[in-house]
């Protein structure tokens, strides 16, 4: 009998990566069982959409009751009451206290290419701004503003003109905030003239570049260089947003406000949206007609996300995630005293992650952390490798996940931790 990896093979482009060989077959929360009847606990949460878990029952119940009513008329046919409701809730929620509006689409690159739209229709101007080991999607737009080659820029040919990166800082490999800054102010003067720059695009927490977060200095110095030269601030909170980072956005670390912010992901619990939201004037640039797209705010999609804006304030949800983060940490620091591979423990809210080096070169180790990530497979605990180094392990289970399980995973973690040491 022909296997499904075997199918998956013969069906599939192979450019459609696959960290695990995992095939679901129905999941609950923060636990997910395979098609032999096999238990995992997931601490990957499909990267960060299902933070109120699989299948929450609220969530369920808002996608079934739309269901029963329409599930697609294309908004900018036959517009709904849901889309107009979901767009004033994310004004209001979003960090910045002025006047917002929003656009629907479907995927997190669509909300970065569409930020990107409207930042230059607002201003007139071409260039954009980047950061290396940022993460901003598959198109080519969201290939030109990521500032990692492999896998995502390798063999795709040219990139988009008019895209600039410069370094993130990270303490750990020696890149403070002023050497961040320094390297901004020669960009200016050595690539791009301000003038010309439409917008600075950055994740408040580095996803796949590894979880490092933002500098509020940093955060803080770029929000002025931004009004000095009349530059958009577009803060990429698709994997940050909505309490992974114990804040509902992660800008709320920082108290400053962007001009736009990207969300998408964990937005409609499992259900594909995005949206863009940002001041009301910048919005308002681009012509009617030049935003949109068909499956732009499907309705289930929408149902979805009022649904989990519910949950995350009833359930207390940014709490929830400081708790389970601070846990999390805790426990790691206790391993870290057997394991000497461990460089740092990070990352605010549940939004966390460990570093590995190698003891004898003190060089990262992603194959370390990677033997670290098929041990805990092995005993039924779902782990993602990330970082420009591949030697990061990041941790984004359900915030919604059940204390005796999480329990269970920090023991499986630590348990495979110390078998890869040997």
């Amino acid at each position: 009998m022909t296997s499904l990896t075997d199918r998956k093979n013969a069906a599939i482009s192979r450019g459609v990566g696959m960290t695990t060989q995992i095939y679901a077959d129905r999941a609950e929360n923060a636990e997910i069982w395979d098609k032999e009847g096999n238990r995992y606990i997931d601490f990957a949460a499909g990267i960060a959409v299902v933070n109120t878990g699989h299948r929450h029952p609220k969530v369920i119940a808002a996608v079934k009751e739309q269901l029963d009513r329409f599930t697609h008329t294309c908004h900018q046919v036959v517009p709904y009451e849901n889309y107009v409701h979901l767009a004033e809730r994310l004004n209001a929620i979003t960090p910045g206290n002025f006047a917002k509006k929003t656009i629907f689409v479907t995927t997190g690159a669509e909300a970065v290419e569409n930020a990107v739209k409207i930042a230059r229709a607002a201003t007139g101007r071409q260039a954009i701004v980047a950061f290396g080991g940022g993460f901003h999607g598959r198109t080519f737009m969201g290939m030109a503003l990521t500032g990692k080659v492999v896998p995502y820029k390798v063999g795709f040919g040219a990139m988009p003109a008019d895209v600039f990166h410069a370094p993130f800082p990270i303490e750990l490999h020696g890149v403070s905030v002023e050497q961040a800054l320094a390297a901004l102010k020669k960009l200016f003067a050595a690539d791009v003239d301000p003038g010309r720059v439409a917008a600075i695009i950055l994740e408040p927490v580095q996803g796949e570049g590894g979880f490092y977060p933002a500098p509020t200095a940093f955060m803080k110095a770029l929000r002025e260089i931004c009004d000095q030269h009349g530059i958009l601030l577009i803060a990429d909170e698709v994997q940050t947003g909505f309490a992974r980072t114990g804040k509902l956005f992660a800008m709320e670390h920082h108290d400053v406000a962007p001009d736009l912010v990207t969300m998408a992901k964990s937005l409609a619990g499992g259900f594909p949206l995005a949206a863009v939201t940002g001041r009301a004037e910048i919005m308002d640039a681009p012509g009617p007609g030049g935003l949109g797209g068909t499956y732009g705010g499907n309705p289930l999609g929408i149902a979805a996300a009022h649904a989990v804006l519910d949950v995350i304030e009833e359930e207390k949800l940014c709490e929830r995630a400081n708790q389970l983060g601070n846990r999390l940490k805790q426990r790691l620091a206790a391993i870290r005293e057997k394991a000497p591979e461990i460089v740092d423990i990070r990352g605010p809210g549940f939004m966390n992650a460990v570093e590995f080096n190698d003891v004898k070169t003190n060089l990262p180790s992603a194959e370390f952390a990677n033997k670290i990530r098929l041990i805990a497979l092995q005993k039924g605990l779902i782990l993602l490798t990330c970082g420009v180094h591949g030697n990061v392990i990041r941790f984004l289970a359900p915030i919604t996940i059940q204390d005796e399980v999480f329990a269970e995973a920090l023991d499986i973690l630590e348990a495979s931790i110390l078998e890869a040491r040997g």
